[in-house]
């Protein structure tokens, strides 16, 4: 018995950046030289993001709050306890917001959801974000909980997966899936590599799914899984980390991880697509989009059409990088933005480890709107 994804919503903060309001504030608080200026300068051009969603305020508008002194103009260093505060309180609004505006867009009501699985490694807090889902919802108490934290950009896949198997054990379950990230609390004042890098690329956003073995509405576009795959590549686990500092997570996001997928791609594909597969019998690649390097690499790699990886470079272009929830948004982008396709799509997402996670997927009843553009109109209170 096959489960199905009924429904993906995403959300995201209302203020945005962008790229040249990103990289002129690094530049100018950040960078204590000419040649750093320089080096900030291309890593951003090179980024292929647009723009990307913050619940950091005070960067754009100039005034004072954890992160910046307007009187001073200076650019601050929040403790750990700080940005969890703030990573607290804007967490539960939009959990809560995103997981009523998916229950509203779905076939499902609320007495037909019998399990929520939550995601997160940006922030903690308890009771847990699944505990307010609930009670936001007004969901039954009994309703069974999770909450997957710390895993990065991949773990997403880990809750379609718990998901997919409790459905399948259990068929009359529904399962609300939540994803959120808000990368950008932890931006730092570090001027090595890595640190540079993270700061280009992570921005902040949210996305859930519906899952249940039940069979999805006539003209209710779904996806089926159809398989699901964990792997760990042989070198890489020092390239792609978090670890807890007294100024936020210190993020360790090597240059080097773009080539160790490239070079473990085939290996890691054949366990769930078959040895010798040809990557032009699927539709549309859903691959995460960590940055445009990675983006490159599976393209080139893989010979792929520039339409089979476009969602994927729309959402890193529109959104950037943030972390577990982007490759839910990449979906998306597919299943209702992108034109259809009766071949199967494939994802792919990639973190700590270095871990990745790959999944089959069906597009039943795909109606892409007349635009192909990706947006997401950000909505202040629930529809």
């Amino acid at each position: 018995m096959p489960a199905y994804i009924h429904q993906i919503a995403t959300d995201v903060p209302e203020t945005t950046y962008s790229r040249e309001t990103a990289r002129d504030f690094m530049k100018e608080h950040v960078a204590d030289r000419d040649a750093l200026k320089r080096i900030l300068h291309r890593v951003y051009a090179m980024s292929d993001i647009d723009k990307r969603h913050s619940v950091i305020e005070e960067l754009q508008d100039g005034k004072s709050g954890i992160f910046f002194d307007g009187d001073t103009n200076t650019f601050l260093s929040p403790t750990t306890g700080q940005r969890n505060d703030l990573y607290t309180r804007e967490a539960k609004k939009i959990y809560t917001r995103l997981a009523q505006k998916t229950l509203d867009e779905s076939a499902f009501n609320k007495e037909d959801i019998t399990h929520v699985i939550t995601v997160s490694c940006t922030g903690f807090f308890a009771p847990g974000p699944d505990y307010f889902v609930v009670k936001a919802l007004g969901l039954s108490p009994s309703t069974r909980r999770y909450h997957l934290g710390f895993m990065g950009c991949y773990a997403a896949f880990p809750a379609l997966k718990m998901a997919e198997s409790i459905c399948v054990e259990q068929p009359d379950a529904v399962v609300l899936v939540v994803t959120l990230e808000l990368c950008t609390i932890h931006l730092q004042q570090k001027t090595d590599m890595d640190a540079l890098i993270s700061a280009s690329v992570f921005a902040d956003g949210a996305a859930s799914a519906i899952v249940s073995a039940r069979e999805p509405e006539h003209g209710r576009p779904a996806y089926r899984i159809n398989g699901l795959h964990t792997a760990l590549t042989p070198q890489g686990e020092e390239d792609m980390a978090w670890t807890i500092g007294d100024s936020g997570f210190d993020m360790v996001l090597s240059t080097y991880i773009p080539d160790i997928i490239e070079a473990n791609l085939n290996n890691l594909l054949e366990p769930l697509l078959g040895e010798g597969f040809d990557p032009g019998q699927f539709g549309y690649w859903a691959v995460h989009p960590g940055g445009r390097a990675i983006l490159d690499k599976v393209h080139n790699a893989l010979e792929l059409r520039d339409e089979a990886i476009a969602p994927s470079r729309e959402v890193l272009r529109n959104y950037g990088n943030m972390s577990s929830a982007t490759i839910l948004f990449v979906l998306k982008n597919i299943l209702y933005h992108s034109p259809p396709t009766d071949k199967p799509v494939i994802g792919m997402a990639f973190g700590p480890g270095l871990t990745v996670e790959t999944g089959f997927f069906e597009a039943i009843n795909a109606k892409p709107k007349h635009s192909n553009t990706f947006t997401e109109p950000h909505a202040a209170t629930p529809a």
